[in-house]
Order: structure tokens, then sequence, then C-alpha cells
């Protein structure tokens, strides 16, 4: 009898074993994604900013490791802290403006109105246009000359003179960080009108009934349960602004005198203009850290509003 009841306990162990290859066997195609194009670029990154890597290397397969000279000549370079600083600039005025604007969006649209549902559609179309188109439209209505922007501020008797956007040093920056505010605005105000429509409607209800006006609601209500929402906002703001290329290379192309110079364009121009790969793969490095930096700023920041 007893020889008899083992292979039931057999087939449920190849059944549990079967289970768990199925998962690995479904998760597989992933992980291979991931690896190759994620995992293998990144480590390829990694390595070769410790490398001499030119174009000569491309003909010959020689990089001499080189230690920490790129990272040394990319810290010590008098270029690098400018672009440092415009770096933080840009994802800070890019984050502060794309976020205020997409929530008071998110909260005007939370309101039923005729065509509502068509206008949110409508809001999508700058993050659904090509970087490249989008920074080539805004490049010619901010021209001084013939841009749209300046004709129709003179048309309106508000300036004299043309505003230099693109080619003053001071309003360039204030430039692609408008024009990226506009890219990110819709991103901003889909995600966190999503997070709006969770909130049950009995919370304003008896927010209303205790004599809660609109500000009292939005910072006893609102806020709280839209916090979770907003931390990812931010955390995803940071990561694709940190990077942005498109945009600054398109419309100011990182001038006028790297005024626009941020760590994406300037190892951009380090690999792709100069031919100095080792370099730019330590600048990009570099961005990495700066970017998760922020992220982890903002996190501990987020958790320690939670705590308190």
């Amino acid at each position: 009898m007893r020889s008899a009841s083992r292979p039931v306990p057999d087939r449920a162990a190849r059944a549990r074993l079967w289970a768990r290859v199925s998962r690995w066997l479904f998760l597989l195609p992933a992980l291979v994604h991931l690896s190759l194009f994620f995992g293998y670029p990144i480590v390829k990154n990694v390595v070769m900013s410790f490398q001499d890597y030119s174009v000569t290397t491309f003909y010959t397969g020689a990089a001499p490791f080189v230690g920490l000279r790129n990272y040394t000549a990319t810290l010590s370079a008098d270029v690098f802290w400018r672009t440092l600083l415009t770096t933080v600039l840009f994802t800070a005025g890019s984050l502060a403006g794309q976020f205020v604007l997409g929530l008071a969006l998110a909260l005007f649209f939370r309101r039923r109105f005729p065509l509502g549902g068509l206008l949110r559609s409508l809001l999508l179309l700058p993050w659904l246009l090509p970087l490249v188109v989008s920074g080539t439209t805004w490049r010619w209505m901010l021209d001084t000359d013939s841009g749209v922007v300046n004709q129709a501020l003179r048309h309106l008797h508000l300036l004299s003179s043309g505003i230099p956007w693109l080619t003053g040093t001071s309003e360039a920056l204030v430039s692609v960080i408008l024009v990226n505010i506009w890219v990110g605005v819709p991103f901003n105000t889909a995600l966190l009108y999503g997070g709006l429509q969770d909130i049950p409607a009995h919370l304003y209800e008896a927010a209303e009934l205790d004599g809660a006006g609109r500000l009292a609601s939005f910072r006893h209500v609102t806020w709280p349960l839209l916090r979770p929402v907003a931390s990812v906002v931010l955390v995803l703001g940071v990561v694709y602004t940190v990077k942005v290329l498109d945009i600054i290379l398109v419309v100011t192309g990182g001038g006028p005198a790297d005024a626009t110079q941020t760590l994406a364009t300037r190892s951009y121009q380090l690999s792709f203009q100069q031919f100095e790969f080792g370099r730019g793969a330590a600048t990009g490095n570099v961005l990495v850290l700066v970017s998760l930096a922020f992220a982890l700023v903002h996190l501990r920041a987020d958790r320690r509003a939670r705590n308190s």
C-alpha cells in the first residue's frame, strides 16, 4: 500500500516544479530585454568611463585603462560646474512649473462641464508630439526678429524691441525651461487627474458640512490623499527632466556661450561631437548620480513629511 501511494507526492512535486519553471519562462523575455537594452549599456558605459575610448578604438579595438582620469578631467573643467548649476536650475524650474500647472489643470478638469473630455484629450497633444517637432516650432516662435511671440508683444505695445529669447545668455535658459514646461504639463495633468479621481466624493461632502472652504478642503482632504501620486509624478519628472536632450539641442544647441548647456548635452557634445567617448561616459555617469540624488532627496523629504 505504501509503494502504491508514492507516485502522488512525486506528481505533486513535479507540478510545483513545473509551475515555478513556467513563471520564470514567462519572465525570461522581459529579463532578456532588460539585460540587453538596459543592463548592458549601463555596464558598458561604466567600463568605458575608465578607458581611453576614442574613434581609433573602433578600428584597433584598443581602449587602454586610464583609471579616474576621465572623471578628473570632467570635474576639473570650468564648464562642468556651470553645466551642473544649469542642470539644477533647468530641472528645478521645469519640475516646479510642470507640477503647479499640471495640478491646477487637474483640479480644473475634475469639474464636469461640456466638452471637458475633448479638452483633456487635446491637452495631451504637446506630450504626444515628437520633441524635435515641438523644439523646432518653439524655436521659430521665439525668434527675436520674426518670432510670433515678439510680434504679439509688439502688437500689444508691451515692448518696443524684441526680447532675445534664444540669443541672450539669461533669456535662453528661461526659454528652454518654458518650452520643457509646455511639453511636460500634459503628463503631470494626466497622472494627477487620475489620482484625484480616486479620492472619494463623500470626504468632500463631509468637509463641506464641517464648514471647510475650497482651500481647507484641498489642504486637509485633497493633498494628503494625493501625496503618493504627487511623489511618483515628481520622481518621474526628475528622471525625465534631468536627461532632457532633444529640446535643448533643437532650441538653443546648448548656447549661447554654454548658457543652456546641461550634463546631458555636455555628455552628447563630448561623445558625438568631440568623439571623447570616455569623458562623455564619465559625464553621463555623473548625470545618473545627480538624478539619483534628486530622487533620494525628494523621497526622504516626502517620507519625513508623512511621518510628521
